[in-house]
């Protein structure tokens, strides 16, 4: 079977077993706890059921309200996503996009196997959840030898339903973002045009740079993504002036 098909098939076998209480915050990170379950692979088909559970947690840094624009000068593109972005952003300059910075917390994940089938093992899983008020915790039950597969699937549903019930009014409701005559999500911009959402975030950095909070590259780099360091450079190089 073709990676594609391999890739397909986990795709449909996916199931989200438990979905976390809260989705993900808008104003801080975000760390949630998982348990992905499959069929023990080396099983076989008469024997005793095995099921192998892995356990991680997954960090989202605070999303941030996009453009098209900003995303054309991230890094980790190719050639021809940045041009892509370039032309989305001439024609739809003002869409807004969220975009979620990821870490899987790897020295935490651990892999183990209990000799139950996963059905039993999701019931007793979800009584020790309940029971520790574990609000930020998902179980997911997916194929073997591609669970990563079924993690993949169950990020991508979450920051959809996130975007759209927490993310998206969050930002309306404090006049960042508002809708086009399409329906469409844009930004809202101050009279510099600078997105209200990018000027807020930036005022934050200054004042963390200038506490020694953190380092000045990090805020030179934002000035660069959102194409205003002009605008900002008598203010960020008066940082390094006695």
């Amino acid at each position: 079977m073709e990676d594609r098909e391999r890739i397909l098939k986990a795709l449909k076998e996916t199931e989200i077993l438990k979905f976390p209480d809260k989705l993900i915050s808008t104003s801080k990170s975000t760390k949630l706890h998982y348990y992905m379950l499959s069929k023990f692979s080396e099983d076989d088909e008469d024997g005793p059921q095995r099921t192998r559970i892995r356990e991680g947690n997954i960090i989202w840094d605070k999303p941030k309200l996009l453009t098209p624009g900003y995303i054309s000068r991230m890094e980790g593109f190719s050639l021809e996503a940045r041009k892509a972005f370039q032309i989305v952003a001439g024609r739809t300059p003002d869409l807004a996009g969220l975009f979620y910075k990821m870490n899987y917390k790897k020295e935490s994940l651990r892999s183990f196997n209990v000799s139950k089938s996963i059905e039993s093992t999701y019931e007793r899983l979800k009584s020790d959840i309940e029971a520790k008020g574990a609000i930020l915790t998902a179980v997911i039950k997916g194929i073997d030898e591609l669970w990563d597969v079924s993690l993949a699937k169950f990020i991508q549903q979450l920051i959809v339903k996130s975007a759209m019930n927490s993310q998206m009014p969050y930002y309306q409701n404090r006049g960042l973002m508002s809708k086009d005559e399409s329906g469409n999500p844009v930004v809202t911009r101050n009279l510099e045009g600078l997105p209200i959402a990018a000027s807020k975030e930036i005022e934050e950095m200054f004042a963390r740079v200038k506490n020694g909070e953190l380092d000045p590259s990090k805020l030179k780099k934002e000035l660069d993504n959102w194409g205003v360091y002009k605008a900002y450079e008598d203010r960020f190089l008066n940082l390094f002036r006695k």
